[in-house]
């Protein structure tokens, strides 16, 4: 089930950096939510993004479930015992695409235009450059899809809660602007194969860093997470013996962590990921064991959305995505915008 209590992301320009080196692991991977769930006759903007919010809908199993990295290698703990601190694993880039499930390439030539809808503030996804034109990973990522069609594209900026609207009464033929999938919307739009999740992790002060986390190894452990959320939620019926303590929002809650009220946090990890690598953490913290990806609390990730029965465009959008990942260049877009990865 969608969680549409999961908390939507933002991210100040300013705690976000563009990084072009990066080591990258390609994980094989479905699914995805970090994203943001339309309001009002569409769906709330809260639970998907990463913030973008974050909640997603039922969608087919994945042809290979998610896989962490493996951190570095690290003696045996006794049973119970959380492992010792290892090197930091490799960071990661997501790939929700099965290499053995090609799409077939559609009829190409019967589209002559693609109109894409994107929202207006949403950095670092959506965001107006500094020349004025529109600029973010969606934004890049759609004329990467354009290029790769050969067709003609436009994007439009426009606040988020008007973009299904937009789309329903033609004035856009496809949303890229971090839209978690969720049934909710599914009822209303036609969606691609997602292109990112926004996963849950933990974070922990840079001594107290563990390379993988299990529930035995958090008994008795201060955990502290977002009052209402799903992450909330998920602590509770996974991590039953951590003492969980909640926070009205995420400068509290980090504000916990850095002074040590805390010994851990549980929450987005792309929110995190930005936070762990921005000023506001003062390089007080770092990412503690892998990616939680359960999709019914933190959604089954983010599509592209176009108008019921378009089926020619959505194939071929999903075509182009393929496309894209298979000649590297959405880990090259990936590690241009995520310098600490989420995964």
């Amino acid at each position: 089930m969608p969680n549409p209590t999961a908390q939507p992301f933002s991210v100040r320009p300013r705690q976000f950096r563009l990084a072009a080196a990066m080591a990258a692991v390609v994980l094989v991977m479905a699914g995805s939510a970090g994203a943001q769930t339309p309001p009002a006759s569409a769906a709330p903007k809260a639970a998907a993004p990463a913030q973008p919010a974050r909640p997603a809908p039922a969608q087919a199993a994945p042809a290979t479930p998610p896989v962490a990295t493996p951190p570095a290698a690290a003696a045996p703990s006794p049973p119970n015992q959380p492992p010792k601190a290892a090197e930091a694993a490799p960071q990661a880039v997501p790939g929700f695409w099965d290499p053995r499930r090609r799409p077939d390439r559609p009829d190409l030539s019967r589209l002559t235009v693609i109109r894409f809808l994107t929202e207006t503030d949403y950095p670092p996804f959506n965001f107006t450059g500094p020349d004025g034109n529109p600029a973010g990973f969606n934004v890049d990522l759609a004329r990467a899809l354009c290029d790769e069609i050969k067709v003609t594209c436009t994007i439009q900026m426009r606040r988020f809660e008007t973009l299904i609207d937009a789309l329903a009464t033609n004035r856009g033929d496809a949303i890229i602007a971090s839209m978690a999938v969720t049934p909710q919307l599914r009822a209303k739009v036609d969606f691609t194969d997602p292109y990112y999740r926004a996963p849950a992790r933990f974070a922990s002060r840079r001594d107290n860093v563990m390379p993988e986390i299990r529930p035995e190894y958090l008994e008795g452990k201060k955990v502290g997470v977002i009052a209402g959320t799903s992450h909330e939620a998920y602590l509770k019926a996974m991590f039953t013996d951590a003492e969980i303590h909640s926070y009205p929002d995420n400068d509290a809650l980090r504000a916990a962590l850095r002074r040590g009220e805390v010994d851990f946090i549980f929450g987005d990890a792309i929110s995190l990921a930005f936070w762990i690598n921005g000023t506001d953490s003062a390089e007080c913290c770092a990412f503690s064991g892998g990616p939680f990806v359960e999709s019914r609390y933190f959604g089954e990730g983010v599509g592209i959305a176009v108008r019921k029965g378009n089926d020619l465009l959505r194939q071929s959008l999903n075509w182009a995505l393929f496309r894209i990942w298979e000649k590297g260049r959405f880990t090259d877009l990936w590690l241009r915008y995520f310098s600490i990865s989420p995964f």
